[in-house]
């Protein structure tokens, strides 16, 4: 039995929003996502406040989240949805 398929798997990385490093505790990543930050995440972002007429930037905090995926792929000398050989 030749084998026909070979999925890669792919890591696919993303950040949560930049917020008060206080209030990143909470911050969960999107569904299907795993956090590989604990705490209160990264302080590698700034956030922005609106007061009146002026916008402030303060040091904020953010998580790094990953989550692996198989993208279908054929082996070498296969193609096509069904991966027939030549």
């Amino acid at each position: 039995q030749v084998k026909k398929q070979c999925d890669q798997k792919l890591l696919i990385r993303m950040k949560t929003e930049c917020v008060p490093c206080s209030l990143n505790l909470e911050t969960q990543c999107p569904a299907g996502y795993t956090k590989i930050t604990n705490g209160t995440g990264i302080p590698d972002c700034r956030y922005y406040l609106e007061i009146k007429t002026h916008i402030l930037s303060f040091p904020g905090c953010r998580h790094h989240c990953m989550k692996e995926i198989e993208q279908p792929e054929c082996c070498q000398g296969h193609w096509g949805p069904d991966c027939m050989g030549k």
